[in-house]
């Protein structure tokens, strides 16, 4: 009995998830058309382009175009994911098939009563930084409408998992420390090609520990902020720490009133599993990546920045070989980016994918208690 509903939710999970992704695949394909020389194609995508009119780019409804809302989005949405739906009458039982046909149709009645308002669909006067992983919620779906060439996933995230197209870096302003090091000069490079407006803040001349000044201008005109900087010796406190911490949260205090929550990328490192394994030249730098990953804990869970913690294994740097290039340390990072990751594993050893359960539920402790004890505040 129990295994007959595991194996009937499993079922109905599956019709609806790539149901709903051949959806989302049209959905891409008819953002594509805009610019297809294909006359035909063109008219389609512009008849989707009536949605984003609906819900704007501010994430204000525009009653006008209710009507033409329904008409162009709201039902080939649910025609075309019923017949993804119905297509498994193929392949399953009848009544995982039946439960899915009819959990869209309330839906659609739903969404027609409230005359194209859903949860994914209405206005906001803030995105937030928590966003649905596995399934799309408002937050993640507003990107869409921001940034109406990314973020295409409707209710299951697979379609921006497999494709790619789960973070808008085209068009964007990025803010990038540490442009000298090995890591920050390939993200910067990786960057451009894509498409980012970068600017790069060198420490020690726009900022400093408590001396943030010249670099405010800079995160004031910033979208996404890459914090690539750091020491493996001398003061890694304040290079590994203070800093991050600092720069964050004036970003994030700068970002209260926009639209969209601003958006950080840090580098952490393996350290923050593994420790200094009893070698008196990383505890500095051990004790400084920890008390960061315990701070950094706190932005990934904050609703005010969408917050990305980057953890790699050892790359080719001036410290010396690692076991990847500091390009395809960026290249994988980019990739998992693009996929909505906010944890990001750039790992060989796989030590970083075991981390994500310390950084997330087993670390203890405040940062103090890894501050050496010849720092002062």
């Amino acid at each position: 009995m129990i295994w007959g509903i595991f194996i009937f939710v499993v079922q109905a999970a599956v019709v609806f998830v790539v149901s709903t992704a051949l959806f989302d695949a049209l959905h891409w394909a008819l953002h594509r058309w805009e610019k297809s020389s294909n006359p035909l194609l063109r008219r389609f995508s512009s008849w989707h382009w009536v949605h984003h009119k609906f819900l704007g780019m501010d994430m204000q409804v525009n009653p006008a175009y209710v009507k033409a809302n329904i008409w162009f989005h709201v039902l080939p949405e649910y025609l075309t994911s019923m017949l993804g739906t119905l297509v498994f009458l193929f392949v399953f039982p009848w009544e995982p098939v039946a439960l899915v046909a009819v959990i869209r149709t309330v839906m659609l009645v739903l969404t027609l009563r409230e005359e194209g308002i859903d949860f994914n669909h209405m206005a906001m006067d803030r995105v937030g930084g928590q966003q649905g992983r596995l399934w799309v919620d408002n937050n993640y779906h507003a990107m869409h409408h921001v940034y109406p060439n990314s973020f295409f996933s409707s209710f299951s995230n697979a379609f921006d998992l497999v494709f790619g197209t789960g973070c808008q870096i085209e068009g964007r302003r990025f803010v990038v420390t540490g442009a000298g090091g090995a890591f920050g000069s390939a993200m910067v490079d990786r960057l451009k090609r894509a498409g980012a407006l970068v600017e790069t803040a060198k420490s020690g001349v726009d900022f400093a520990p408590g001396d943030y000044e010249g670099i405010r201008q800079k995160l004031e005109n910033a979208d996404v902020l890459v914090l690539a900087h750091g020491a493996k010796t001398g003061d890694c406190w304040n290079a590994n720490y203070t800093t991050f911490r600092d720069l964050i949260e004036l970003f994030t205090d700068m970002g209260k009133t926009r639209l969209t929550a601003p958006e950080v990328w840090a580098v952490g490192s393996e350290v923050e599993f593994h420790g200094d394994m009893g070698l008196d030249d990383l505890k500095d730098y051990s004790a400084s990546k920890r008390a960061y990953a315990l701070k950094a804990r706190e932005f990934y869970r904050s609703d005010d920045l969408i917050y990305r913690h980057i953890v790699p294994s050892s790359f080719t740097s001036a410290m010396g070989k690692g076991a990847m290039s500091a390009d395809t340390a960026v290249r994988i990072t980019l990739s998992l980016i693009r996929r909505g990751f906010r944890y990001v594993p750039v790992t060989l050893t796989g030590l970083a994918v075991l981390n994500y359960f310390r950084f997330r539920y087993f670390q203890k402790g405040q940062p103090d208690d890894f501050k050496p004890v010849s720092v002062t505040p």
